[in-house]
């Protein structure tokens, strides 16, 4: 007589073998499905992140502060900071990013680095300190650095590819991952542009010469300024007291290192680094070259994996007492240069 094998069944009388089959099966179609909404999260995580900072009016102004002895207000918005006779630091001090944009002056002409959000018209303030020809001059094309709606005579640019393939013209449309200004209501502005700057080129004032150096990671296209005879660098975003974002659409640790090194084979440890934006202490926020080295070594060490993180996303590193550097967690860094070539020394041309 053959002898005939049992089947087991589960406590619902379910065969086990079908019922570790349809079990797989739901694990599976679970798996699928998380892995599939990951991989949307880690797709739009841009989109997702512009949204998740947008609001649907202007931020309050914060109450005005005792900004000390070095400052004067020019109206109850803007407030001027003399660094010596022919820079000074404009500061936006009742505006929640605390941004700071520098009046560099020469002989026969002067720059202003960087120009708030528009929100005022900076244009007034910088009337109020000279005659001279204004050559305005964004860090970079962040909403709250380029001024919106508020248009100076002359308008310099830094000459990279991927900015200058789309100038038609000399005019050039902003995109929105460039601009980011959804985030506070401004709509995408066109930029006309009257001088290419090249970087790592000098910049003549008239017995000032500021010379232009590529300092990406913050986003693509952010530039500082450098005036060797005063040992003066003013970095926009790229270093400023407080938390560095190195997390945003165009943001790339591999970009930020490279300025890093830039700026420190470039400049000497008498280097003054003047940012766009301060923390709670008062006055011009302003690091030195020792902040400079302390940046390029937290970069190597994320790099190398020697740096940990707090947080989740963005996860945050230590640079000193005084800065943090925000950044997308490791498995989503990127370290490849856009423009590997735009690095610069002291013995550059």
């Amino acid at each position: 007589m053959p002898l005939r094998l049992g089947v087991r069944l589960n406590a619902c009388g379910t065969p086990l073998r079908d019922w570790g089959v349809r079990t797989l099966k739901a694990i599976t179609i679970v798996a699928v499905a998380l892995l599939a909404f990951t991989s949307i999260i880690i797709y739009q995580r841009a989109n997702i992140l512009i949204y998740s900072m947008t609001s649907a009016e202007l931020p309050e102004l914060l109450d005005p502060r005792d900004e000390g002895e070095e400052a004067v207000w020019f109206d109850d918005y803007y407030t001027i900071y003399k660094i010596d006779e022919r820079t000074f630091a404009i500061g936006e001090t009742r505006y929640y990013q605390l941004n700071f944009n520098y009046l560099i002056l020469g002989d026969s002409r002067a720059v202003v680095f960087d120009a708030g959000t528009g929100q005022r018209d900076i244009g007034a303030v910088v009337a109020s300190l000279t005659d001279l020809p204004i050559t305005f001059i964004p860090s970079h094309l962040h909403y709250d650095h380029i001024g919106n709606d508020v248009v100076f005579d002359r308008t310099a640019l830094v000459d990279l590819p991927h900015l200058r393939a789309r100038a038609e013209n000399n005019k050039l449309q902003l995109t929105r991952l460039e601009h980011l200004g959804e985030v506070e209501g401004y709509p995408l502005p066109e930029l006309t542009v009257s001088e290419w700057l090249a970087p790592n080129e000098t910049i003549d004032l008239g017995g000032r010469p500021l010379r232009v150096l590529y300092t990406p990671g913050h986003t693509q296209d952010s530039i500082s300024l450098l005036d060797e005879e005063a040992s003066y660098l003013f970095a926009g975003d790229f270093l400023y007291p407080g938390q560095l974002y190195g997390f945003l659409p165009n943001s790339n640790l591999g970009d930020y290192l490279q300025g890093a090194r830039t700026i420190e084979s470039a400049s000497g440890v008498e280097l003054r680094v003047f940012g766009a934006h301060r923390d709670d202490a008062l006055g011009v926020p302003e690091l030195s070259f020792e902040t400079v080295v302390q940046l390029k070594e937290a970069l190597d060490a994320i790099q190398s994996g020697a740096l940990n993180s707090n947080g989740t996303y963005p996860v945050a590193y230590t640079v000193s007492e005084r800065v943090q550097l925000l950044s997308e967690p490791k498995w989503l860094q990127k370290w490849t240069p856009t423009y590997p070539e735009l690095n610069a020394n002291k013995n550059s041309d």
